[in-house]
């Protein structure tokens, strides 16, 4: 099924908002549009079978200094 013209028409409703977005393709059967709002980070996935999949990151609203980077490497390095 070809979800083209929806995808279109979400991507041209967001420029029309003016709400920053950027594609990308994770997975072969998707095209990701990474959607970014105050204090939120949306990805909301067209995929080649007609369905439409979006996961919300919400943040807390708590801000951390440069010394939090570190936990990067502690908690996701191999």
């Amino acid at each position: 099924m070809n979800k083209t013209p929806e995808l279109n028409h979400f991507l041209n409703k967001l420029e029309d908002s003016n709400i920053f977005y950027r594609l990308s393709k994770i997975r072969s059967e998707a095209i990701m549009v990474e959607v970014a709002v105050p204090g939120q980070r949306w990805e909301v996935e067209f995929l080649d079978d007609g369905t439409i999949e979006i996961e919300k990151f919400i943040s807390d609203g708590e801000m951390y200094d440069a010394t939090e980077l570190e936990v990067i490497f502690k908690r996701f390095s191999d």
